[in-house]
């Protein structure tokens, strides 16, 4: 399963998630077996070469969240997550937040 989070750069697991409007760059996480087996990184979202995203981390419930919801992934938002690591955590735990119409 693979989750696409905006992030402020290219630091592996301890990129910090920012906002869409803030990002520097795109990370995808491929989630396997309740951690991250590999994280991708790239400036278009749309470039990582997998068929199907799941899901989207956001960092708060006033993103633009439409087109991901109109490409078929859950959106999903941190609480008081920093990094991806962190994020990967909640996800494993199921304490981020759904957002949604």
């Amino acid at each position: 399963m693979y989750i696409l989070i905006p992030v402020e750069s290219n630091n592996g697991s301890d990129s910090k998630i920012t906002t869409q409007i803030d990002m520097k760059i795109w990370a995808l996480v491929e989630f396997e077996d309740g951690k991250a087996k590999e994280i991708q990184f790239a400036g278009d979202r749309t470039s990582f070469g997998v068929d199907w995203i799941d899901f989207v981390v956001l960092a708060n419930k006033f993103e633009n969240y439409i087109d991901f919801m109109g490409e078929g992934m859950m959106c999903l938002v941190k609480r008081k997550e920093e990094t991806i690591e962190e994020v990967v955590s909640a996800f494993a735990f199921k304490e981020l937040d759904e957002i949604g119409i």
